[in-house]
């Protein structure tokens, strides 16, 4: 697949690793800033159906933003942390109430994937 943003691959050293690493989160983070949240958490907190949505989102489009509107900032963390733990994504970027997850799918869509389509 040309034009996909690849996974992580296999690092010789540790320094490798983090400029990889590095230039990767950036390349998620700038494909990101275009998007709008996907998943809304509200202030019934967690709930089936939100995972449910945040699952097929991750399918769908491999990267996603989600918004968590709840109380204080320590609430919002264990949501976070949990979404991103029960889903197997991984955390990209959070700032204030706006998250973005990251899942790589190997059933995904080229059409809806964020990170094989053009934005």
């Amino acid at each position: 697949m040309t034009g996909r943003i690849p996974a992580h691959e296999p690092f010789n050293s540790p320094l490798e690793s983090r400029n990889v690493e590095n230039r990767l989160l950036k390349q998620y983070r700038a494909i990101a800033h275009k998007l709008h949240p996907i998943v809304t958490v509200g202030g019934q907190g967690l709930t089936e159906g939100i995972q449910i949505e945040l699952d097929r989102a991750l399918t769908d489009h491999e990267l996603v933003k989600i918004r968590v509107n709840v109380g204080d900032r320590e609430t919002r963390d264990t949501i976070i942390k949990s979404l991103t733990e029960t889903s197997a994504a991984e955390l990209v970027q959070k700032i204030g109430h706006t998250a973005t997850l990251l899942r790589h799918s190997s059933s995904a869509d080229p059409r809806k994937s964020n990170l094989q389509r053009p934005l």
